[in-house]
């Protein structure tokens, strides 16, 4: 793949970047903690698709190398990373990724007077499960009894309203606590989620978010600060007042990116030919290239968008893409070990696109340790909530 310095990029060279660097033309021999930090993370709502967002992009790795990479090696960690959602991040990155969070604006969300915590509640709250969590995993009930008995009762009165059920009012901090470095997720005790102390120190906050905005231009750029903003959940005015600030130091350069700004690190302007990307992968709910790469519009165009989103949401659907943009959905299901891959193309399919959606379908299968049986049909499944 030739590449070039163009004056204006346009999106087929910018989504050819994106998947090269995502390892979604070549697959990479990194191993898993390596792939999460070119990806920014992947996304661990649903444990399985983490798995498969990062081992499909290795040649041989299955869900077996990420869980070790998470509960043996340590080199993964399970926590709250952007957006406030699970994610698997590299615990190299974590001081990196918990100075940058904790510096993001308005990440306390605001409940109502009775339920809020004020701040010197937050800080006790946070210093006591830095304290309870240090060398040990505790389940949430074991948690808040720790809490409670390190604060008071306030902290555990059941007030916040959950799932139909209400939870102890320091909950509301639990991705708070994940940001400032002192609560991770460990193994799952039976059915039970349990939380650690990952030990972390957070990097100071404005040096980690431009860090932390190299990585996400050199991963997903071009893009402009309502990308970016929209990506981690925060506030599209400070994204751009941290553009602006960047820019002014020579971190981050402007281009013209299909008709619109554009912002790429300093100095990181040479893109592929004008080819599209080739080829065809099925990528899994969350997957961290079709929730980051903008302008949505071109990643989802026409159909896709119509049966691909939901309500304008990315990674409800397992996608099927092709030559670089979203081109259908799909669905795995187990029956013991046979799994089966339902894949609903937005449009007939060659011959020769049919053996590499089969590819795809037997590599799930590896990865998730099963029998692959492939179908091309309408998917039923809904998207995940």
């Amino acid at each position: 793949m030739t590449t070039a310095t163009p004056s204006q990029v346009t999106w087929e060279q910018a989504d050819a970047r994106r998947i090269r660097r995502q390892f979604l033309d070549e697959p990479t021999d990194a191993p898993p903690a390596a792939v999460a930090a070119a990806m920014l993370g992947a996304h661990a709502q649903v444990l399985s698709a983490a798995e498969l967002s990062l081992a499909l992009r290795t040649p041989e790795a299955t869900r077996a190398d990420v869980r070790a990479a998470l509960w043996e090696d340590g080199t993964l960690v399970k926590t709250y990373g952007p957006r406030g959602t699970v994610h698997l991040l590299p615990a190299a990155d974590l001081p990196m990724w918990t100075g940058a969070l904790s510096a993001i604006p308005g990440e306390v969300h605001m409940m109502p007077p009775d339920v809020r915590m004020t701040a010197t509640q937050t800080d006790a709250v946070l210093a006591a499960i830095a304290d309870a969590l240090t060398d040990t995993e505790l389940t949430v009930d074991e948690l808040t009894d720790a809490i409670v008995e390190r604060t008071g009762s306030w902290a555990g009165d059941r007030v916040m309203e959950a799932f139909q059920d209400k939870w102890p009012r320091w909950r509301q901090i639990t991705h708070v606590a994940a940001h400032r470095g002192v609560l991770c997720f460990g193994r799952d005790r039976g059915r039970k989620v349990t939380y650690t102390n990952p030990g972390v120190r957070p990097e100071e906050g404005t040096g980690a978010l431009g860090e932390l905005v190299d990585r996400y231009l050199y991963a997903y750029g071009p893009a402009a600060p309502r990308h970016f903003a929209k990506w981690l959940a925060a506030p599209p005015g400070w994204a751009t007042g941290l553009f602006s600030s960047l820019a002014e130091a020579g971190r981050i350069e402007e281009v013209s990116f299909d008709g619109a700004t554009g912002w790429v690190v300093a100095g990181d302007t040479d893109f592929p030919d004008v080819r599209p990307a080739r080829g065809v992968r099925l990528l899994p709910y969350f997957d961290a290239f079709t929730i980051a790469s903008q302008p949505r519009e071109r990643l989802f165009p026409g159909a896709a968008r119509d049966r691909a989103l939901s309500g304008g949401q990315a990674g409800n659907y397992p996608v099927l893409l092709v030559d670089g943009t979203v081109a259908g959905v799909w669905h795995q299901r187990r029956s013991g070990k046979r799994i089966t891959v339902t894949v609903e193309p937005l449009k007939p399919l060659g011959a020769a696109r049919l053996r590499q959606v089969e590819a795809q379908a037997e590599r799930v299968a590896t990865v998730l340790e099963g029998r692959p049986e492939l179908v091309v049909g309408t998917v039923a499944v809904g998207p995940h909530a």
